[in-house]
């Protein structure tokens, strides 16, 4: 039987409660995931950070959703950094890894190198998306870009949109470990009040930035002094603790929460994953005419699509695209 203390932690999210608070959290820590990620584009530094936070918080978020099939984060502003988008996959069966992949857009023309990457956003949104597969009509909440981090943001919108006060401590960036080059680590804690804990909201508007609700503005009484209490423990992490490997998510939570009685759940793997594929390129281009496929057409005949996610490469002949594509029956030289 594999003990805790046996499980390699880079690549994993761990549950776990504190009894004593009625709080839930999750510890994650992504190694060689985020290296995947970040090496399908050669970004900026301050995209590749952008980038890194929000990889951190989709491996955080996404088992907190009793998910089918995919969360996704998206965040789109008006500044260099246009949008980021992660995506994140549930298991396909018990006991397999779960999936994240994600993804940036920028105008590097427009980036100061002087300038923090939160603020390379500009005005613009923060948005889950919950799609449970086909049959189901996507969730989708949105909060506005504010507070300083992506993490402040999440925390935004757990409060306004769902009343879950929610609190994320992460670290990120290139680390060296002995005997290995230079490469990405990332490690976060994410702690929230269990859902019965938090059922109305006080008060007729929030006290946060721009009157979004904060913590103060939900809870209460012990429910309120509980979770004041998770958040100073939570206080006393350190950056190198967070990231690892040589601190156990384990003895983490052990030296942080040792008083608040903290339980484990069997831990999930992940690894980076796509799920792009010739059959949803087509899918894609299936809204478009003949004539707007022909514009899409190279010198060379062929139609070419890449996946931003994953770099894999699509060429496909024009007659088999759009709306008014060939049927496999009547294209040319079938049946021959």
């Amino acid at each position: 039987m594999t003990t805790l203390s046996q499980i390699a932690w880079d690549d994993t999210v761990l549950p776990f409660q504190l009894d004593r608070s009625d709080i839930r959290g999750r510890v994650a820590r992504l190694d060689g995931v985020l290296e995947m990620v970040l090496a399908q584009h050669d970004y900026p530094p301050q995209i590749e950070a952008l980038v890194a936070e929000a990889a951190m918080l989709t491996a955080l978020i996404g088992p907190t959703v009793k998910l089918r099939w995919k969360l996704s984060l998206q965040i789109r502003g008006d500044g260099p950094a246009r949008i980021i988008a992660t995506d994140y996959y549930a298991p396909e069966r018990e006991g397999a890894p779960a999936r994240i992949r994600g993804w940036a857009s920028f105008d590097e023309t427009r980036i100061d190198p002087a300038a923090e990457p939160f603020d390379l956003i500009g005005q613009g949104y923060f948005a889950i998306l919950i799609d449970q597969g086909p049959g189901t009509v996507p969730y989708q909440g949105i909060t506005p870009i504010a507070g300083g981090s992506l993490a402040t943001c999440a925390e935004t919108y757990f409060a306004q949109s769902e009343q879950l006060p929610t609190r994320f401590e992460l670290s990120f960036g290139r680390s060296r470990l002995s005997g290995e080059g230079e490469r990405w680590r990332a490690g976060g804690v994410m702690l929230q009040t269990m859902p019965k804990a938090s059922p109305h909201a006080k008060g007729e508007g929030g006290t946060g930035e721009g009157g979004l609700l904060a913590a103060e503005d939900i809870l209460e009484g012990e429910e309120e002094e509980n979770w004041g209490r998770a958040n100073l423990l939570l206080d006393t992490v350190e950056e190198m603790e967070l990231i690892g490997p040589a601190v156990q998510a384990t003895d983490l939570l052990v030296r942080l929460f040792h008083e608040e009685g903290p339980r484990v759940f069997d831990p999930q793997r992940v690894e980076f994953g796509c799920t792009c594929s010739p059959d949803k390129v087509r899918q894609s281009l299936s809204i478009y005419s003949a004539k707007d496929i022909g514009t899409m057409t190279t010198d060379e005949g062929v139609v070419t699509a890449d996946c931003q996610f994953c770099g894999a490469h699509y060429e496909f002949d024009p007659k088999t695209l759009g709306f008014e594509a060939e049927t496999p029956g009547e294209a040319e030289g079938d049946g021959d």
